[in-house]
């Protein structure tokens, strides 16, 4: 059975002004136009600015590799974002960029995978037992997977149960998502440092959610402090930049805690909400998943050595992050004048590089509208280098990538061993671009236990 997820319809021409920023408020999926899905680069202005959609390798690999430093974040970008993660490593730039990548890349090398892969473990298998007592009701699926990847969130990072600070992190989350994330025009047209009126409740929703995270800091800090680090808050409170010395201030170490959590655990949840959401509509899929698990047991102290086992649930975790990139586009604003190729880039320019579109391009992938895992396998070539962006490029990689696909190889394996996932009803789930890839509407799932 061919499976091609539902998704909206590219516009047929490039959008006029006002279309754009309605799409771009509701759903920048659609920005689009069809052409893009076919050509090496889209060019436009907008609002007096020159706008690039880049999908060409070797122009995306110039941009996020070879001149990094001419290209900076957008001030769109910034304003969204800096309220709910502070000034943490997703948004340093310059020397604080380097000071907070030298500190904190030491806290997600491969050899604390093992005590992460513990924490997930741990958590998974408290949740599929609270999922068996519910086995047979439909349940919402995305709400499901964000407790779960909140709960794995809160024990990776605190060693701390989520019951007493989930409820009102998903509550602000939600807030955040509904409220604070649109982009306005002003937010576009102004420089960050000059307040637009969205700014006023974006600000007030940051001391309110930091407020919350140091709660959550104090009550980590009030538990006895063992010889060896047990999470990454241990970690990252010891860590020291390897050139300084310096480690991070309380400040400091509150925004990498909440830039971790935001970026962690709503990015791992939609990844298993869209891989469970289009495994419940390929059955075949499901079941060849369910036994590649049967014969591996998912247990704590061995969680990562089961990874490495687990061919075919990567490969569907990898094809659902290219049809449904969490990260759904990177926008970069040019510094100075810039050349790739044939294309002049004057200074200001709106460079984006989007997963959305370069997952889906025709001159790079072959069907690349169906849902075909195996082309992930180990015996399959490896996609076209920057074709497949999941966790970006270059020095601004994401830093938990390692850690983001364990997690959703391990959970993924363990739920689809216990359970078959039917859809309760067979409405399409349309994705929504807004911060990451949401579904346009309650996906409610059936779990029955395969037992």
């Amino acid at each position: 059975m061919t499976l091609r997820p539902a998704v909206p319809d590219p516009p047929e021409a490039p959008l006029k002004l006002r279309a754009f920023l309605r799409a771009i408020r509701t759903n920048t999926l659609t920005i689009w136009p069809r052409s893009a899905y076919h050509q090496d680069s889209t060019v436009r202005r907008f609002m007096g600015r020159t706008n690039v959609l880049l999908n060409a390798p070797e122009a995306i690999h110039h941009v996020l590799v070879g001149n990094p430093a001419n290209y900076r974040r957008s001030p769109a970008s910034i304003r969204i974002l800096r309220p709910i993660t502070g000034a943490g490593l997703l948004l340093a730039d310059g020397e604080d960029w380097k000071f907070q990548r030298r500190t904190v890349a030491p806290a997600l090398t491969p050899r604390v995978m093992p005590m992460l892969g513990r924490h997930v473990a741990t958590v998974t298998h408290t949740a599929l037992a609270r999922l068996e007592a519910q086995a047979d009701q439909p349940i919402d699926l995305l709400a499901t997977m964000q407790t779960l990847a909140l709960d794995i969130a809160g024990r990776s990072m605190f060693s701390l149960e989520m019951d007493q600070y989930g409820p009102p992190m998903r509550r602000m989350l939600t807030e955040f998502g509904a409220s604070h994330a649109q982009p306005r025009m002003l937010d576009m047209l102004l420089p960050p440092a000059i307040p637009t009126p969205a700014d006023i409740g974006r600000a007030r929703f940051r001391q309110r959610w930091m407020a919350l995270i140091e709660t959550m800091l104090r009550a980590r800090l009030a538990t006895p402090q063992p010889d060896q680090p047990r999470d990454l808050f241990d970690l990252l409170r010891a860590a020291r930049d390897p050139e300084t010395g310096a480690g991070f201030s309380p400040a400091q170490l509150r925004d990498q805690i909440a830039t971790l959590i935001v970026a962690g655990h709503e990015t791992t949840a939609v990844t298993l909400f869209w891989a469970l959401t289009m495994l419940a509509d390929a059955p075949t899929e499901q079941d060849w998943l369910a036994s590649e698990t049967a014969a591996v047991t998912i247990e704590p102290e061995a969680a990562c050595e089961t990874v490495a086992t687990l061919d075919r649930t990567r490969a569907v975790v990898n094809e659902t992050l290219r049809l449904f990139p969490a990260a759904f586009t990177i926008v970069r604003e040019a510094i100075g004048g810039d050349r790739i190729g044939d294309l002049e880039l004057p200074p200001r320019t709106l460079v984006m590089i989007a997963p959305w579109v370069l997952h889906r391009h025709h001159g790079l992938w072959r069907d690349p509208e169906t849902f075909r895992p195996a082309r992930f396998m180990p015996d399959q070539p490896p996609p076209p280098r920057f074709a497949f962006l999941p966790f970006g490029a270059g020095p601004r990689v994401c830093v938990g990538a390692q850690f983001a696909m364990t997690e959703a190889v391990l959970v993924l394996a363990a739920l689809t061993g216990r359970f078959r996932f039917t859809r309760t009803d067979t409405r399409p789930v349309l994705p929504v671009g807004i911060v990451t890839t949401q579904p346009d509407h309650l996906a409610m799932v059936r779990l029955t236990p395969r037992h």
